[in-house]
């Protein structure tokens, strides 16, 4: 079967009043461990009418269930609003009460971030914030809580408009869209975040503001990137595309990449010089790159004709190459598109009661333009998954797709455009995937360590070059210092940091990579 990589992946005019106190820089990377008794937090929620469930509720087994089942943790509440009163309300107590308190829209977190990423936080579940409307600049007004299909299939049902985001139906829009948002239409319009033209959030001091590039700016950057530090999301406000009125789906299965490290580097060299070669490849090609040490697969999206990927883009991709055991290239509608791109999942994704989840440790690596792949480091990446990929205890696979070349709207930014997100000259981003295959069995030690050879035969190939980290595929092994140095350059985690020192000096909204954590 030809594998659709992408379908895997379940992959500022008024300024605000800050206040005056000092920030601290010291860092503390332990969790806070002063959790009051759940009464006093229990009884500020009830006082004010917060929708609220405790462990002793007959439905918060199933509210905090993971979705990646390796990190299961226990909240203190879980908060379910429906209005933003009610979000305003459970942070105050929470911030009363020395309760660290994250968001949770589609709850995809790979670090369980969106439990709290400890047992004993307040987890607000935003899954009643579920409109989809646009008006008449084809603005998307968007719940917290919607996931991306509903999205999808909402903006077009209403007026044949489209987005940028990944391909898996049930993830939330929270998360995916505040830390970067990569589809395969992202070369052509950017990432989800880069559409976001305002937010209706909730504070740390329970203020509910909306941001944008004109009204509270500071806050309008930070959210753009680094959302889980600094607020709650209620609402995005989203400038739609016009949908496609055709997508050319396109994919070929590739034979014998795992024989030979050096003659497979010499294949992926030439993908990835096709990858950067502007008489051949433009902004309308998507591309992703999946293997698993069984199958090697390139397949994407292009928004143009088949005639013209058939008789321009394909001979050139596939040169050099050896003759695809699959290939399949074939014009579709939009949301035709999408589905294909769903591996299997339907579009419109439940509002309540959902009940996917994985079992697995992930790591990602972004590999900057001006420092691409050398074929010694595509020899060693090869070597690695002959010696210990093709024949692993465990599955897994590589995921690895193209965010820059030519005319890329991901990096194609002009100087005015600001925000946290810092991956804005990346050529590839990859990410590194193990999993049990059984969420019934313990988690095998095996995988952990495998996952990180994959990345270490890398970067311990090319120790000249820096490769960040894409935060949307979050890695919990790494520290606090360590995940701010791989999600964020340093200018951009300066800013963040003082930022945070003004609208949230008690630290209210906490991961364990939070900013200034």
């Amino acid at each position: 079967m030809l594998i659709s990589l992408v379908g895997l992946l379940c992959f500022g005019a008024a300024s605000l009043a800050f206040p005056a106190e000092q920030l601290s820089r010291r860092a503390n990377s332990t969790p806070p461990t002063s959790t009051p008794p759940a009464g006093t937090l229990s009884d500020c929620l009830g006082k004010k009418n917060v929708p609220i469930r405790l462990t002793s509720s007959s439905d918060f087994a199933a509210l905090a269930k993971p979705y990646n089942l390796r990190l299961p943790y226990t909240p203190a509440v879980i908060v379910l609003p429906t209005t933003t009163q009610h979000v305003s309300d459970a942070v105050v107590c929470a911030g009363q009460n020395n309760v660290k308190v994250q968001a949770r829209s589609g709850g995809h977190s790979y670090a369980s971030f969106g439990l709290g990423g400890q047992s004993g936080s307040m987890v607000i579940d935003l899954e009643n914030f579920q409109t989809i409307s646009l008006d008449a600049n084809k603005v998307a007004t968007v719940g917290g809580g919607v996931r991306l299909g509903n999205l999808a299939n909402g903006i077009y049902n209403q007026a044949q408009r489209a987005l940028p985001h990944g391909t898996c139906p049930g993830v939330g829009v929270g998360g995916h869209a505040t830390h970067g948002g990569f589809g395969l239409s992202s070369r052509a319009w950017g990432l989800t975040l880069d559409t976001i033209v305002g937010l209706d959030v909730v504070l740390a001091n329970g203020s509910f503001i909306h941001a944008t590039s004109s009204a509270y700016p500071d806050i309008y950057y930070a959210l753009r990137g680094a959302a889980d530090s600094f607020g709650i999301v209620t609402a995005f406000y989203l400038q739609t595309q016009p949908a496609p009125s055709s997508v050319v789906q396109w994919g070929y299965s590739i034979p014998n990449m795992f024989k030979s490290a050096s003659q497979s580097a010499t294949y992926f060299s030439h993908i990835q010089s096709f990858a950067q070669n502007a008489s051949v490849v433009d902004r309308n090609l998507g591309i992703g790159i999946y293997m698993d040490g069984s199958g090697f697969s390139i397949s994407g999206t292009y928004f143009g004709p088949l005639a013209t990927f058939n008789s321009k883009i394909a001979p050139e991709l596939l040169r050099t190459l050896p003759t695809p055991t699959k290939s399949s290239a074939q014009s579709m509608t939009w949301i035709q598109s999408l589905t294909a791109l769903a591996n299997g999942q339907p579009l419109q994704q439940p509002t309540t009661g959902y009940d996917l989840h994985d079992d697995f440790f992930a790591k990602s690596l972004v590999v900057p333009t001006s420092q691409p792949f050398t074929q010694a480091t595509l020899t060693s990446y090869f070597d690695y998954i002959i010696k210990n990929g093709v024949n692993a205890a465990n599955p897994w696979y590589s995921i690895i797709n193209l965010y820059g070349g030519p005319d890329s709207q991901i990096n194609n930014k002009p100087a005015s455009f600001s925000s946290a997100y810092s991956d804005r000259t990346a050529l590839w981003v990859l990410q590194h995937y193990g999993y049990t295959g059984n969420t019934g069995v313990p988690f095998p030690q095996g995988i952990v360590p495998f996952v990180e050879g994959l990345s270490n035969s890398i970067t311990k190939a090319q120790p000249g070059t820096v490769f960040p980290g894409y935060a949307n595929y979050v890695d919990p092994s790494l520290s606090a210092e360590e995940a701010h140095k791989a999600y964020f350059d340093e200018a951009t985690y300066g800013r963040l940091v003082a930022i945070k020192g003004k609208v949230d000096p008690g630290k209210v909204f906490w991961n364990p990579q939070a900013v200034g954590t």
